[in-house]
């Protein structure tokens, strides 16, 4: 992980239900971990946090507990999300001192003003000497080179852990959003209950990730669909571990009902558009970030859906830290 000088106290985070990303201007993503804290019960003390914590899920004694402080994009619990964040800002200045950044923090569209506010006062009390707050999709769209303040429309449709946010942006402003709670953490558990359903298998909501991410698929693909993983899990008739081969055809149909959500908050979306944004949007295409970007066919299952192109940045899981952080160049450069 590279080490930041005393100079770089400018920072933007990607405050995400699955992955917390923070980036610095001129070195790039400096941090992507999960959202998971470990404390230890008696102590209060952390344990751990990011990926150490989040290998701990399931595998602790009664007396630790592992915390995903976001839920749906926003914070559940206060209290160790502030210690979460504090965590993860050392972790970028390690070794340099006491720092107090200027930070730039993501939120989903759908927040509510007391949401947004503990958002701030959470990164103010992690650390932060000031804490100013972006919008999901428009950090997406500066951080995939779209100009944003141009009388153009944009489409961005940003698939995080917690929450779908579908936003029409033009002239530096979001002028349509949808923001459903409904994405990557939806997938995932319908993955778990359907192998409870259809196979009596108790499997873990580790396991049911690597299954999306595996053979996960949001379209019908006739070689794809042959993939197969054996997943394993507890069997709930006999109490004893047990393994299931499954196909990525029925992991396809696990997926479907959460998907077509998904496609619902966009056609919403489309259908408030003005005539004249949406004449922008046939010509320039959608744009699609965020980790539910890398589910096979994502793309094109919108593409098909919607009769318009659908554009991936090269990188969909940073591109919104990538856009927070030129937004935050930005505005420090006009001050």
């Amino acid at each position: 992980m590279p080490v930041l000088d005393n100079f770089s106290k400018y920072i933007s985070i990607d405050l995400g239900t699955a992955n917390t990303l923070i980036y610095v201007s001129g070195k790039g993503v400096v941090l992507n971990e999960p959202s998971v804290i470990a404390i230890n019960e008696k102590s209060k003390k952390v344990i751990a946090v990011g990926h150490e914590a989040k290998a701990m899920i399931g595998r602790t004694p009664p007396n630790v507990r592992v915390v995903r402080p976001i839920h749906d994009g926003v914070i559940a619990d206060f209290d160790v999300t502030h210690q979460m964040l504090e965590k993860f800002i050392k972790k970028v200045y390690k070794n340099r001192g006491f720092v107090r950044p200027k930070v730039v923090v993501c939120i989903p569209c759908g927040v509510t003003e007391v949401e947004r506010r503990a958002v701030r006062e959470a990164t103010i009390q992690a650390g932060a000497r000031e804490a100013v707050i972006i919008e999901e999709p428009m950090a997406a769209a500066i951080g995939s080179g779209i100009m944003t303040s141009e009388a153009e429309g944009n489409l961005v449709i940003d698939i995080g852990g917690g929450t779908t946010e579908v936003a029409l942006i033009s002239l530096g402003g979001i002028v349509v959003f949808q923001s459903v709670r409904v994405a990557g953490d939806a997938m995932d558990e319908a993955i778990v209950n359907s192998f409870k359903l259809e196979y009596n298998l108790a499997i873990g909501d580790t396991t049911a990730e690597q299954v999306k991410m595996q053979i996960g698929s949001a379209i019908e693909d006739e070689e794809f669909d042959k993939k197969s993983l054996d997943v394993r899990g507890r069997d709930l008739i006999f109490g004893l571990p047990k393994t299931v081969n499954i196909t990525a055809k029925e992991v396809r149909k696990m997926l479907n009902p959460i998907i077509n959500e998904i496609i619902d908050a966009i056609r919403y979306a489309l259908e408030r558009t003005p005539p004249e944004l949406a004449a922008d949007l046939m010509e320039r295409g959608l744009l699609l970030s965020g980790g539910g970007a890398l589910l096979h066919g994502m793309d094109r299952k919108i593409s098909q859906v919607t009769g318009m192109s659908v554009n991936v940045p090269e990188s969909p899981l940073t591109v919104v830290a990538i856009g927070a952080g030129k937004y935050l160049d930005y505005i420090s450069k006009k001050k």
